[in-house]
C-alpha cells in the first residue's frame, strides 16, 4: 500500500470523521472491527460500545436528536443486524437522522451462518439502504448515507462487505449538502382564505408541532397579536414554557381546563404537526372547527386529518406573514386570552389516591415531588409503558430539544439507551431516564452498567408495579384475573448498586425525601426504584 492508496475499513473510518462525527456506538464483530478500530486509534474518534447492538442504535438515535448531528452506530452481520430492528423501526417512525454502518457477509461464503439478506431485512424497517458497491466507491457511498440520513429525515443503513475490508482504495473526502432553505409563504386563494378565517374567529388557538421548534418566537408573536392561547404536541412538549397561555400538551394529554377551552374553539391554527390521532383526540378536537394547517413536508398535510385549508409552507415565514397581513388590515384581536387566568391552563390536577397496599407509594404525588426535586436544566427521557404519560403531563422538560421519547413503535425497553446516548451528546447536564419494571428488565438492565462504566451523569426512575400495566388493566376493567400480568421482580435498587452505581428502593415518603437527597448528592448513575400498587397508576391517557 503506498501513500495514496488506503484500505476500505480506513476510508469507512476516515468517512465518519470527514462528517465531523467524533463519536460512534455500536458493537464490534469481525466486520467491522477493522474500521472501529482505526476510527479510535487513528482518527481520534471516540467508540462507545454497547450491550446489545440495538442499543447502539437507540443511543446514536437520541445523539443525533440532542445534539443535532447525525448520530452513528455500528454492528456487524447477520443477527447483529437482526437485534437492530425495533430500534431501527423506531427511528424511522421518530423521522431521527442516523448512519448504521452495518457489516455484510461475503458474497462468496453462502453458508456462512450468519448469512441473510440485509436489504430485504432493512426494508421492512421503514430505514434507508446504503450498499457499498465498490472498494473504489466506499468514501461516495458512506457521503450518500449521511446526505440521505439528514434529507430524508431517517436512520440510513450502509452495508459493508466483509470481504472488501483489506481491498484498497485512494480515499477522497466527499460531502454533500442538504439544502435546508425555508419553502416560501404560498400566496393565492388559500393563503387569503386562512387570513380570512384567522381573522373572523373568536376563539382561535395556535397547536405548534416539531416541525415548527424553529418557528417559536415568530409564533409567540402571533399568538400575542390575536391573544390566544399556545399548545404543543407531544413533539414540541416545553417550547412555549415561559408563556403566560401556554396550555401545554394538546390532546389526550390536555390539562382538563385546556381540553374545555380546546373544544369551545372555532379555528385552530397548526404548525408542524401532522394531527395525530392523539393530539386530535380521535378526531374529537377537530370537529366542527375550521383546522389551518401549515407543513413544510407536503407528505404530513391530511396525513391523519383533511383540515379546512392545507398551505405547504414554513412555519416561521408563515406566522410573520399571517402578522404582517393581520396589521395591514387592521384585524383586531381576538381579546379571547383576556377571559383566561395567565399561567393556569397547564396544571394537571391531583388524582385521589386509593388505599394502595403497604410498602408502596403513590404515583402522582411522588411525580410531583420528584418534578421539583430534579435538576433543572435536566434531559427527559422516557421509556414506553403505562407510567409514561403521567411522566408527559407532570414532569417538565426545558425545551423540545431535551425531550426525548421512545414509543413510536409502542415498544419498551428502549428508553435507558437512548437516555445514555443523550448524555453523550451534553455537557453538564443531567439525564433523567423513566421506566417501568418491565421495560427496565427489557432493556434497561443491560446498559445500566454501561452507563456506571461511561460515568455518566444518569437518574433512573424505575416505576416497578410488578407487573406489565397496559395488560393489567385490560384483565382488571373485564373483571378478570390479572395474576399473569404480575411479577415478582428482583431489587432494581440492589441491582443497580451490585452493577456500580447506586440504587435506593422507595416504598414510603421517607423513602422518597431520602431519594431527593441522593439526587442532590449522586456521584454515579443512580436509579431510584418508585414501588407502586398496580391498582393505584393512572390509566394511560391515549
Amino acid at each position: 500500500m503506498n501513500n495514496d492508496t488506503s484500505n476500505v475499513y480506513q476510508s469507512i473510518a476516515q468517512s465518519v470523521l470527514d462528517h465531523d462525527i467524533d463519536t460512534m456506538f455500536g458493537l464490534m464483530g469481525d466486520a467491522n472491527l477493522f474500521m472501529v478500530d482505526h476510527y479510535v486509534r487513528h482518527c481520534g474518534g471516540k467508540f462507545i460500545p454497547a450491550a446489545i447492538e440495538g442499543s447502539s442504535v437507540l443511543m446514536a438515535l437520541a445523539y443525533s436528536k440532542i445534539s443535532g448531528k447525525v448520530g452513528v452506530a455500528t454492528v456487524t452481520h447477520g443477527p447483529a443486524l437482526t437485534n437492530c430492528i425495533t430500534a431501527l423501526v423506531e427511528g424511522a417512525r421518530s423521522h431521527m437522522p442516523m448512519v448504521l454502518l452495518c457489516g455484510d457477509t461475503p458474497v462468496s461464503q453462502t453458508q456462512n451462518l450468519q448469512n441473510i439478506d440485509q436489504r430485504a431485512l432493512v426494508k421492512t424497517t421503514g430505514a434507508g439502504f446504503v450498499q457499498i458497491r465498490s472498494p473504489e466507491t466506499a468514501s461516495y457511498d458512506v457521503a450518500d448515507a449521511f446526505y440521505r440520513a439528514r434529507a430524508e429525515a431517517r436512520p440510513i443503513v450502509v452495508n459493508m462487505p466483509a470481504d472488501f475490508m483489506w481491498e484498497e482504495t485512494k480515499h477522497e473526502k466527499r460531502t454533500f449538502p442538504v439544502f435546508n432553505a425555508p419553502a416560501m409563504v404560498p400566496e393565492g386563494n388559500d393563503f387569503d382564505d386562512a387570513i380570512g378565517m384567522i381573522a373572523s374567529a373568536r376563539r382561535p388557538i395556535i397547536l405548534a408541532g416539531g416541525g415548527a421548534v424553529h418557528a417559536k418566537d415568530s409564533i409567540i408573536r402571533l399568538a400575542d397579536r390575536l391573544e390566544i392561547p399556545l399548545a404543543t404536541t407531544l413533539k414540541a412538549k416545553g417550547l412555549f414554557n415561559e408563556h403566560p397561555f401556554n396550555m401545554d400538551i394538546f390532546g389526550t394529554l390536555s390539562t382538563p381546563q385546556a381540553y374545555e377551552l380546546i373544544a369551545q374553539s372555532d379555528c385552530i391554527i397548526c404548525f408542524g404537526t401532522s394531527l395525530h390521532h392523539f393530539t386530535t383526540d380521535r378526531g374529537k378536537l377537530v370537529k366542527d372547527k375550521r383546522i389551518i394547517q401549515i407543513n413544510q413536508n407536503i407528505t404530513e398535510i391530511s396525513k391523519n386529518f383533511h383540515p379546512t385549508v392545507a398551505l405547504a409552507a414554513d412555519a416561521k415565514l408563515t406566522a410573520e406573514n399571517i402578522i404582517f397581513w393581520l396589521d395591514e388590515a387592521e384585524i383586531p384581536p381576538s381579546e379571547f386570552t383576556r377571559e383566561l387566568e395567565p399561567f393556569s391552563l397547564n396544571k394537571h390536577p391531583a388524582t385521589p389516591a386509593k388505599s394502595g397496599v403497604d410498602g408502596s407509594v403513590n404515583y402522582i404525588k411522588a411525580l410531583e415531588k420528584l418534578e421539583k426535586a430534579l435538576p433543572k436544566n435536566r434531559v427527559l427521557t422516557t421509556d414506553g409503558g403505562r407510567f409514561m404519560t403521567e411522566v408527559w403531563c407532570r414532569i417538565s422538560a426545558p425545551d423540545p430539544q431535551s425531550f426525548i421519547v421512545t414509543a413510536h413503535f409502542g415498544s419498551i425497553g428502549l428508553g435507558l439507551q437512548a437516555a445514555i446516548g443523550a448524555s453523550l451528546a451534553v455537557k453538564d447536564r443531567p439525564v433523567i431516564v423513566f421506566t417501568g419494571d418491565g421495560g427496565f428488565m427489557m432493556g434497561g438492565i443491560n446498559e445500566f452498567n454501561t452507563a456506571v462504566r461511561l460515568k455518566r451523569d444518569l437518574i433512573v426512575i424505575v416505576c416497578n408495579d410488578s407487573a406489565y400495566g397496559a395488560e393489567h388493566i385490560q384483565f382488571v376493567d373485564r373483571d378478570m384475573d390479572p395474576g399473569l400480568t404480575m411479577f415478582e421482580w428482583p431489587s432494581f435498587a440492589q441491582i443497580a448498586s451490585s452493577l456500580g452505581g447506586q440504587g435506593i428502593e422507595v416504598q414510603s415518603e421517607a423513602d422518597l425525601d431520602a431519594a431527593i437527597v441522593a439526587i442532590e448528592q449522586r456521584d454515579k448513575p443512580l436509579l431510584i426504584e418508585l414501588k407502586l400498587d398496580p391498582d393505584d397508576v393512572p390509566r394511560m391517557r391515549i
